[in-house]
């Protein structure tokens, strides 16, 4: 299942040609910004991965001119230059690409430098699925893209979703998860796309949802919470193992620790395209620690 979905992505974003684009429209940012481009943009900069895979998943990723050190899929994006982090790019570097419209995140803090040199650009920040939703449309609308072709991929993210909620065996129902995204410690929270993801899977998160989206929590939270499953990052795993008491923890003494190669963390933590493939990930790993459970 795996395989299949990453190929179908792979035939969306190498077909651009097949998608008969639309004048386009003029769309507001996160910012509250409204930003219209005068023609379909031949020359795209995106500085986040979930950005760069969106663009791709509406079939403009033979647009993509330069992306940033951390847009590693599909394939192709691996040739384009890279124009530093998403957070701090090379202005110059950016600059020099001549883009119609340069894609980022709130976080990143060059959008009025960009701006003060004549470049159009987007801020886009998603941190649920309804996000997802919402960041395709608007994409689309942008880019010059049919909306419907929008929808299609979202009802194939959703579908997928479903789907892999469905493989979840009902000993993991219920289950009681802590999913950790980065170190820090940063969690996962109800809110966020992955805490969502969670729930569609019908699994309980130990995070309170009132700590937000993705709160910094202490390693002492974990010990307090002692979930029944503990998902996480290979880079997130090299530090967890030294938190205190964490071979008391009983997903730990019970072998509940699902640790995802760095390849397989980027899906997860990305709120984009790819989130039904984030969904088998998590599945999988609840079939894999919970599935005999009595």
């Amino acid at each position: 299942m795996r395989g299949a979905a990453a190929l179908a992505l792979c035939g969306l974003a190498a077909s651009a040609a097949a998608v008969p684009l639309v004048a386009p429209q003029a769309v507001t940012d996160d910012r509250g910004r409204t930003i219209e481009l005068p023609r379909n943009p031949q020359r795209i900069v995106s500085l986040l991965p979930s950005l760069t895979e969106s663009v791709c998943a509406l079939q403009m990723c033979d647009r993509l001119v330069g992306v940033d050190r951390y847009s590693n899929w599909p394939a192709s994006v691996r040739k384009l230059p890279v124009l530093g982090g998403g957070i701090d790019p090379n202005i110059e570097a950016v600059v020099a690409m001549k883009p119609d419209v340069v894609l980022l995140s709130r976080a990143a803090r060059v959008a009025d430098r960009l701006e003060a040199l004549g470049l159009q650009v987007v801020v886009v920040e998603v941190n649920s699925q309804q996000g997802v939703h919402k960041a395709l449309a608007r994409l689309a609308r942008l880019l010059g893209v049919p909306e419907a072709e929008a929808e299609k991929v979202w009802r194939e993210i959703n579908a997928g979703v479903d789907a892999a909620a469905q493989s979840v065996p009902a000993s993991a129902k219920n289950a009681r998860v802590y999913f950790e995204v980065n170190r820090g410690p940063y969690a996962a929270g109800p809110q966020s796309f992955i805490g969502e993801t969670l729930a569609r899977l019908g699994v309980r998160n130990v995070v309170p949802p009132e700590l937000g989206p993705f709160p910094r929590l202490s390693p002492e939270f974990l010990l307090r919470a002692n979930p029944d499953v503990i998902m996480m990052g290979s880079r997130s795993m090299q530090v967890a193992s030294s938190y205190p008491g964490w071979e008391r923890l009983a997903a730990v003494q019970h072998r509940r620790v699902c640790v995802f190669a760095q390849d397989e963390a980027d899906i997860i933590v990305r709120p984009g395209p790819r989130m039904a493939e984030a969904a088998r990930l998590m599945a999988r790993c609840l079939a894999d620690t919970l599935g005999s459970a009595k």
